[in-house]
This record gives C-alpha cells, sequence and structure tokens, in this order.
C-alpha cells in the first residue's frame, strides 16, 4: 500500500523584507517604531517554525500580548481586523500550487519603475486596486516581486494565480555618492527599445566603485555601445561602461540592479 505525499509548505525567510514592515506605522495605532509580526494563522503550524516571511504586519512591542491570547485570529477581529485575516487566509489553497488572489482585487505584475505590463510568465512588481469603496487605491505598488501562473487552481477557484512572494523590487543603491534607482535604468531601456532585458552591476575596485550595464542585444554594435554608454552617463548622472550579453541569458527574476560590492 502506498502512503499518501504531503505537499511542504513552503518558508520563505528575507531580511530586506522584513526590515520594510518593521519601518511601517503600526496596524493598531498608526505610531513607530514597530515589529514585523509573523501571523501565525496564515500557514499550517510546524514544529519551531514561523511562518513565511511575507505573512508580515508592522507591529509595536506592547500589543505582542497577542501571543498569550487563546487565538490570534479572534485577537485581531476585536481590534476591527477582519479583512486582514481573510485577505492573510485567502492566499495558499488546499491544493498548494501557488497562490489564488482574492476575488475583491484586480492585481498586475508589472516591470519595476515603469508600470507596464511584464510578459506572462515573467517575474514583476505586484500591482493592486481593491474593488472596494473604503479602500479607494488606483494601482497601488506593494514593492514585491511574483510572477503569474498559467491554468487554473486544482482546488476549483478560476481567479489569476501567482507565484507567492519572490522579493522586493526596491533595488535603489547608492553608487560613487550619488543613488541608482530601477526607474532610471527602465527609462535607459525605452530611449533605446533595440536593447532586451537590462542589468546594471555594481562592483568594487580597490576604494572605487563600478558601475556596469549589462544588455541583452542580437548584433554586437559598437555604435549603439556608445550610444548606450552616453545615455547611461545621461541617467544617472555617473560614468559606466556597457557590456553586450545574448538574448535571454540575463536571469528572469526581474532584478534591474546587482549591488555585488
Amino acid at each position: 500500500m502506498r502512503r499518501a505525499r504531503l505537499r511542504k509548505t513552503i518558508r520563505n525567510r528575507n531580511k530586506d523584507h522584513l526590515a520594510f514592515v518593521a519601518a511601517q506605522p503600526c496596524l493598531i495605532c498608526q505610531r513607530t517604531p514597530c515589529d514585523a509580526h509573523h501571523l501565525k494563522f496564515a500557514q499550517p503550524r510546524s514544529l519551531g517554525r514561523k511562518v513565511s516571511d511575507e505573512f508580515t504586519v508592522p507591529l509595536r512591542r506592547e500589543y505582542h500580548a497577542l501571543h498569550c491570547h487563546g487565538s490570534e485570529v479572534a485577537w485581531w477581529v476585536d481590534r476591527g481586523a477582519r479583512r486582514l485575516v481573510d485577505q492573510a487566509r485567502a492566499g495558499e489553497t488546499s491544493a498548494r500550487e501557488g497562490m489564488v488572489v482574492n476575488e475583491d482585487l484586480i492585481l498586475e505584475i508589472v516591470r519595476p519603475g515603469t508600470g507596464d505590463p511584464v510578459s506572462e510568465g515573467d517575474v514583476g512588481e505586484i500591482v493592486v486596486t481593491p474593488l472596494d469603496l473604503h479602500h479607494l487605491w488606483i494601482r497601488l505598488a506593494l514593492g514585491d516581486l511574483t510572477a503569474a501562473l498559467p491554468g487554473l487552481s486544482p482546488c476549483g477557484r478560476s481567479n489569476m494565480r501567482i507565484k507567492g512572494w519572490m522579493g522586493r523590487a526596491d533595488q535603489t543603491t547608492k553608487v560613487k555618492g550619488m543613488f541608482v534607482r530601477p526607474e532610471q535604468i527602465a527609462e535607459i531601456g525605452k530611449r533605446h527599445p533595440e536593447l532586451g532585458r537590462l542589468r546594471l552591476v555594481v562592483t568594487r575596485l580597490g576604494e572605487a566603485d563600478v558601475m556596469t550595464l549589462k544588455a541583452e542585444v542580437e548584433v554586437h554594435d559598437a555604435t549603439l555601445r556608445e550610444a548606450v554608454t552616453a545615455t547611461l552617463r545621461a541617467v544617472t548622472k555617473l560614468t559606466g561602461t556597457v557590456a553586450w550579453v545574448a538574448p535571454q541569458s540575463l536571469p528572469n527574476d526581474r532584478k534591474v540592479i546587482a549591488d555585488e560590492r
């Protein structure tokens, strides 16, 4: 007799995301500083392991007495956070094949820094528009990365499926004392549509920062390289080099700036 194999619950860990959550105002009193509190009811329990880091909310330390409460769900509901409980439970389904988007949200996946929709299956930033008159947000960028999954969930729900949390979209870094943002790299791509994916790699050579823009291109054209180098300097106000790479050779992870110092 064959035993049924249980699917393992994935529990992601990301210190940058926890720091981002902790920097937000408290959900209860809107004050700071806060801690990133893991919602215990968002995933099945596991002995000695917290839920995945994407299921965290900003909460001041004096409210951590909720851990002594008989039911954390009841604690949140008592404080008018029924919506938070519903949203946390709406992600992962019993099928354990991706996360199904709530039916009261319009969710888009866009290229970080541009707002342009990515191709199907590509990684991008989550942008949401709630279908709720009490939350009048239009295309609110959450700063989290994900990718859409094809087809419908085996659980029976027919809404869009996503892979879950795949990192942060905010990749701003400081080079030679100046900030470089993903929007600037996207602007270079707009000015040179013949380029494919772009990635700015920042390294260190001795005591100096070195900036190299890797660009996917079909034909290695010296004139185009000079033009892109000039655009890089004009947009970022910094000097860098341009390196051609083969099409589809850069990872499909939507990382625009890679700080490798």
